[in-house]
């Protein structure tokens, strides 16, 4: 008795086996079950995925490629050549006002540089208010319309067109010797005699670099005193605001 009971209990777990085994095996597949054709599916189109064995090696994702830096830094221009600053164009436009005697290289003024004209214009500013006179803004008016007036004479007495540019940097470079006079009226009082010999010669000597610079660039030969006329006018407001 207790053997039919325990071959009816397999027969029963086998049919039960046999009737669900497509819940427990995802692989199996019903002998009844067949596609619309009739013909029944193949258990490998719905067998599950198998990931592949381990192999022991680390999956890393890929790096993207480095793009090359052309433009370095070591590369990169100085910011002072960025800027339009030349250290050296400044001081051999310096060198050449400060010797009125010397002839002007006419390529080197042909450049529009504003870097020594502006120093120039705040050392002016800067040694009048150590004087007990805050003139800046008479210093670049002065300066603004004797630009614009000296580049009109210049252009109806030359051959060749000037900028206004240009025009403003020789000017403005040729105020080193009245920013020189400024600085020693802090020291010493020029309503004198003394001062006023000094305010005249440093008068001529900036009229005279500046007519030679400009002679030299647009070539006006025989023509300088006419062009220094105009810049001894414009330097000697320059001399009053500092004399007075």
């Amino acid at each position: 008795m207790a053997d039919l009971q325990q071959v009816d209990q397999d027969f029963y777990q086998s049919n039960y086996y046999i009737d669900n085994q497509e819940a427990y095996d995802p692989a199996y597949i019903s002998p009844n079950y067949q596609d619309v054709d009739g013909v029944a599916p193949l258990a490998d189109a719905y067998a599950p995925s198998v990931d592949p064995p381990y192999t022991g090696q680390v999956f890393q994702p890929a790096t993207p490629p480095v793009l090359e830096d052309h433009d370095s830094y070591e590369e990169e221009p100085p910011l002072f050549a960025e800027l339009g600053i030349n250290f050296d164009h400044i001081w051999q436009k310096t060198l050449t006002v400060l010797n009125p005697l010397k002839p002007a290289d006419g390529s080197i003024m042909n450049e529009t540089d504003f870097t020594g004209p502006v120093l120039f214009c705040l050392a002016l500013g800067a040694t009048l208010l150590m004087a007990g006179k805050a003139h800046f803004g008479y210093v670049y008016g002065i300066s603004a319309v004797g630009c614009v007036g000296m580049c009109t004479l210049l252009n109806l007495m030359s051959a060749s067109t000037v900028s206004y540019g240009c025009v403003a940097s020789v000017l403005g470079y040729c105020l080193l010797p009245m920013v020189a006079l400024s600085a020693f009226a802090i020291v010493y009082s020029l309503q004198g005699l003394l001062g006023m010999l000094l305010a005249l010669f440093v008068i001529g000597w900036c009229s005279l670099s500046a007519s030679k610079i400009f002679i030299c660039t647009l070539d006006m030969g025989g023509q300088q005193l006419l062009v220094a006329y105009p810049c001894a006018l414009l330097y000697g407001v320059f001399a009053l605001l500092t004399v007075f």
